[in-house]
């Protein structure tokens, strides 16, 4: 295992190949700041290079998962808005940018940009406390952080401008019916439940799971384009050693230790 906490605002812990980062700033339900969103990129781009992290997980701490910008913390410095969009853009790519899954632990609410970090999760877990909304025409603003992207993928084009424009946030039961949140669970043993999934992925085939998650990413909803790249992901596949781990195992009947190779 290893845990350290960068500034105290964001913890990051491995726990059997799975990294866990957790933002801590309970006096603002996690808001982001440049720093704290330049320290999550980091850990990110870290983890995508690293072949012992096999599964990373985003979570929030205090009972909630993020309100989004740090508006006052922003405000009170004279910040280049332009650079605030750009390093927090950046934060949305790094995420997607990760070749393991991705998991976005929910216990509690998610608003604004922090709804749209869990939305560039590839899967969201929440509890029976969590919500989450694009707050943002309520102070004026359109989504950032990917939520026009990211929306219409998951609920349909017509669900993505009722939820834009409404701006309000969508208690766990109502988003899980919608599509925007996978599974929903008692707060009780939350963590524990999502290190155990997390831990089954990670047993899974990485190389595997890097280009099925890039195909998917890359899919434009043309069908040719889609059998082009998963063409060229298989035949890599079928040239690892992963793939002939796997078929030993199968004719083996055991469990397979893949090793991303």
């Amino acid at each position: 295992m290893k845990s350290s906490a960068i500034g105290t605002e964001v913890h990051c812990e491995d726990v059997n190949r799975v990294r866990w980062l957790t933002l801590d700033r309970p006096e603002t339900r996690n808001g982001l700041t440049i720093e704290v969103v330049d320290v999550l990129s980091q850990l990110l781009k870290e983890a995508a290079r690293d072949e012992k992290i096999r599964v990373v997980v985003i979570a929030g701490a205090g009972g909630a998962f993020s309100s989004g910008l740090d508006l006052k913390a922003i405000m009170s410095r004279a910040t280049d808005m332009n650079v605030v969009m750009r390093n927090f853009h950046n934060l949305t790519l790094s995420l997607r940018s990760v070749p393991q899954p991705t998991i976005a632990a929910m216990d509690g609410p998610a608003a604004g940009f922090g709804a749209n970090l869990a939305l560039a999760c590839d899967l969201r877990w929440a509890t029976d406390r969590t919500s989450l909304g694009q707050k943002f025409v309520r102070i004026g603003l359109m989504p950032d952080g990917g939520g026009t992207y990211f929306l219409p993928r998951l609920v349909g084009l017509g669900r993505a401008f009722e939820l834009i424009y409404g701006g309000e946030m969508i208690e766990a039961g109502d988003a899980r019916e919608m599509g925007l949140i996978n599974r929903v669970l008692p707060q009780e043993d939350f963590k524990n439940a999502v290190q155990e999934y997390a831990e089954r992925l990670a047993e899974g085939p990485p190389l595997a799971f890097a280009r099925a998650k890039q195909a998917l990413l890359q899919n434009s909803g043309d069908l040719e384009a889609a059998l082009k790249i998963e063409e060229e992901g298989q035949l890599e596949l079928l040239h690892s050693q992963d793939f002939l781990e796997g078929v030993s195992s199968f004719l083996e009947k055991r469990r397979p230790k893949f090793r991303g190779h």
